[in-house]
C-alpha cells in the first residue's frame, strides 16, 4: 500500500468514525424520548422533550455533514497519480505533505505531518491545476510544489 493510499484510509476511517458517533448519539437520544416519554407528563416532560429533540436535529445536521464529507472521500481514487494538482493529490510544497481532499485534523503518518486541506481553501486553491516546480506566494509565504502523487 502506497503512503497516499495509507493516508486516504486512515482518513476515511476518521469520517466513518465520526459519522458511527453521531448515528449512536442519535439513537440514544431516541431512546431516551421513548423511555422519557413513558412514565412524565407536565410542563417539565415537554421542555425535556424539546431539548432532546433540539439536540437530534443539531446531530442529524452534523452527521449530513459527515455524509458529506464521506462523499467527497469517495470519489477519490488514491491509486491515481495525476501531473497537476486534482482532487486527491498529495503535494508535497516546502516540505510539508498537503492532501488535497477535505479540511481535516493534521495527521502524523509513519513519522511524517499530514495536512489535509480542501481544494476551497486559500492554499487549496492555489494548487488546484498546478504541476511540480510551480511557485506561489500566500500570506507572505512562497511555497514551491516539489513533488506530486
Amino acid at each position: 500500500m502506497t503512503f497516499k493510499q495509507k493516508i486516504h484510509q486512515y482518513y476515511s476511517r476518521l469520517v466513518e468514525d465520526r459519522i458511527d458517533a453521531f448515528r449512536d448519539m442519535i439513537a440514544a437520544l431516541t431512546e431516551d424520548s421513548k423511555n422519557d416519554a413513558k412514565g412524565s407528563a407536565g410542563d417539565k416532560h415537554e421542555t425535556a422533550l424539546s431539548m432532546m429533540h433540539l439536540e437530534q436535529e443539531k446531530f442529524n445536521t452534523k452527521l449530513r455533514e459527515v455524509l458529506e464529507q464521506k462523499a467527497v472521500l469517495d470519489k477519490i481514487n488514491p491509486e491515481i497519480t495525476a501531473k497537476s494538482i486534482t482532487l486527491g493529490s498529495l503535494v508535497k510544497a516546502n516540505g510539508i505533505y498537503l492532501y488535497v481532499s477535505l479540511a481535516l485534523p493534521k495527521i502524523t503518518l509513519e513519522g511524517i505531518n499530514v495536512i489535509a486541506l480542501s481544494p476551497q481553501s486559500p492554499l487549496g486553491n492555489k494548487l488546484m491545476g498546478n504541476s511540480v516546480g510551480f511557485t506561489f506566494e500566500i500570506n507572505g509565504t512562497k511555497y514551491l510544489i516539489e513533488e506530486i502523487n
